[in-house]
């Protein structure tokens, strides 16, 4: 009676066990399929029981408050230099992207302290983090830990690069910054005003000029242009003059093309040049008029070696003939200038 309890208690948790087996089976057959389980699958799992998983990385957004960014970004921890070291190996090595999401997350504070520089220039603070964040992901990317030095002095620069290119972008539609001097000059002359007490509108003094010219090493007429372009902000040329007039503002604009008098008074004469040319060219034999066609009338002169061996004599002869030409043509429309009383 008991031998037979016995094999049937076996029998049930061996039915059991197999329904176990058979459903982890079936489950893990689901999970291949769609692509989530690999050979290393066990060894992953295993690495992810030791610490939690880290969540995605935040970003800010005009939907949720600067300061709930703020502190959700605190919670990721600064890390020690011997993890750091090796989190950028793991990273470089063998393409570990949870590494690099770590050496990301725990730098973020930093994007939001150099963001947080940069908020004078009219732009979203969330914004600018945002292009922060890029720049850390791009300099997570090229670290080379065996350098010697810490994630955070690298990454500064490529955060900074960033945000700068984004502010130049984005300040102006007409584009600013397109050199190296530009560049210094939109993100520090403010600066530099302030340092020399330069704060009245308009123009600066040539004293105040010279003196941030030579500080930034940049030409003087470069720091007075930026400094009207940072001072005058984008308007458009159709916007009225006044509140209640028609005039618009590109009725006043300067029209630089040449008035129809001068355009005029300059075909005419071209025309009267070409009129004594042609008449002047007149005067010369065949040879004379070939030579000075193909050496002054040309877009591409002939050389003095090619014209040569057109009319089979040396290179000398073709000169004398020419000089010999132009000396008649240069009479030849004097004269005729004078005959019509243009001179």
């Amino acid at each position: 009676m008991v031998a037979s309890k016995t094999k049937a208690e076996s029998g049930k948790s061996g039915a059991k066990s197999g329904a176990k087996a058979s459903a982890k089976v079936r489950k893990d057959a689901k999970l291949a399929k769609g692509g989530l389980l690999t050979e290393t699958a066990p060894a992953a799992v295993k690495k992810k029981s030791a610490r939690a998983p880290i969540a995605g990385i935040p970003a800010p957004t005009p939907e949720a408050s600067l300061s709930r960014y703020l502190q959700e970004i605190r919670k990721y921890p600064m890390l020690p230099h011997e993890e750091e070291y090796m989190l950028a190996k793991a990273w470089r090595d063998h393409d570990d992207r949870d590494a690099a999401h770590r050496m990301v997350t725990s730098h973020l504070r930093l994007v939001a302290k150099i963001a947080m520089g940069y908020r004078g220039y009219g732009l979203p603070v969330a914004e600018l983090i945002a292009e922060g964040n890029i720049g850390l992901m791009q300099a997570v990317k090229r670290f080379e830990p065996e350098r010697g030095f810490r994630l955070a002095t690298y990454a500064m620069w490529w955060i900074r690069a960033n945000i700068q290119e984004y502010i130049l972008r984005s300040w102006s539609l007409v584009k600013i910054g397109t050199t190296a001097a530009q560049k210094k000059l939109f993100f520090k002359l403010r600066k530099l005003k302030g340092q020399i007490q330069a704060i009245d509108e308009g123009d600066m003094t040539p004293d105040q000029v010279e003196k941030i010219a030579t500080a930034l090493n940049v030409p003087e007429k470069d720091v007075v242009s930026m400094n009207r372009r940072l001072a005058a902000p984008d308007n458009s040329l159709n916007a009225p003059l006044r509140s209640e007039g028609e005039g618009e503002w590109q009725d006043w604009l300067v029209d630089d093309s040449v008035d129809q008098e001068t355009e005029l008074a300059e075909t005419e004469e071209l025309q009267q040049r070409r009129a004594l040319l042609l008449g002047a060219m007149g005067e010369l034999n065949d040879r004379e008029r070939h030579i000075i066609t193909e050496r002054r009338l040309t877009d591409e002169p002939k050389t003095l070696e090619e014209l040569s061996k057109d009319f089979n004599i040396s290179r000398e002869r073709v000169r004398q003939i020419e000089v010999r030409a132009f000396e008649k043509l240069q009479k030849a429309i004097r004269r005729e200038a004078v005959e019509q009383r243009l001179l």
